[in-house]
């Protein structure tokens, strides 16, 4: 997963000496609360493959994140969050496509909460071909036409749209961590883009 800590919260104000006052939104976790959850339960999160169809709603290109790590590495990734508790599938989706490509991306949003796959992170390398060095994750995956104007926020720092071809391609594939790039080569299968 994408190096992304606790979402910051929105009613945060500071208090008396900058002392925070108490967090009344209980979907928000503190980051030494989120660090004591990964080590004890899996995480859920939604994970999308925003893409730009014709008419016949075919995909005719597919947008991949560019996000620089903390190293300092490029590395290229899907929109991905957490869910939070007491959100539904759909409200976590739409959030984190609206935080990662703008508001103005008009995601289209599938009718069924049903994700074209499920991915699982596990912090050891070989368990799936996913890996997140941070938690063990389970991942809802959606492949999510938008029809709007893209502009990349928070740590992205482009969106590039390819070709389903080039999207799937090695080189693509290489750039992606955690094994991503077979995650959007399973997605792009699942709306017949490769054969």
């Amino acid at each position: 997963m994408s190096v992304r800590t606790p979402d910051p919260d929105p009613d945060w104000t500071p208090g008396p000496d900058g002392v925070p006052p108490p967090n009344v939104n209980p979907g928000w976790l503190s980051d030494i609360e989120l660090a004591e959850t990964r080590r004890r339960l899996p995480i859920l999160y939604i994970e999308a493959v925003p893409v730009r169809v014709d008419g016949l709603g075919q995909v005719v290109s597919v947008g991949v994140l560019l996000r620089a790590r903390p190293t300092g590495e490029m590395t290229r990734t899907l929109v991905s969050g957490r869910v939070l508790y007491g959100e539904t599938l759909r409200d976590a989706l739409f959030r984190h496509l609206e935080k990662d490509l703008g508001p103005m991306a008009f995601p289209q949003l599938p009718t069924s909460p049903v994700p074209v796959t499920v991915a699982e992170y596990f912090p050891m390398p070989g368990i799936t071909a996913f890996t997140d060095d941070r938690q063990h994750a389970v991942s809802m995956v959606y492949v999510v036409p938008v029809t709007g104007t893209c502009d990349p926020r928070q740590d992205a720092l482009e969106l590039t749209w390819m070709t389903p071809m080039e999207a799937a391609s090695e080189a693509v594939s290489a750039e992606m961590e955690g094994g991503r790039g077979a995650l959007l080569r399973i997605a792009l299968a699942s709306v017949g883009q490769l054969r």
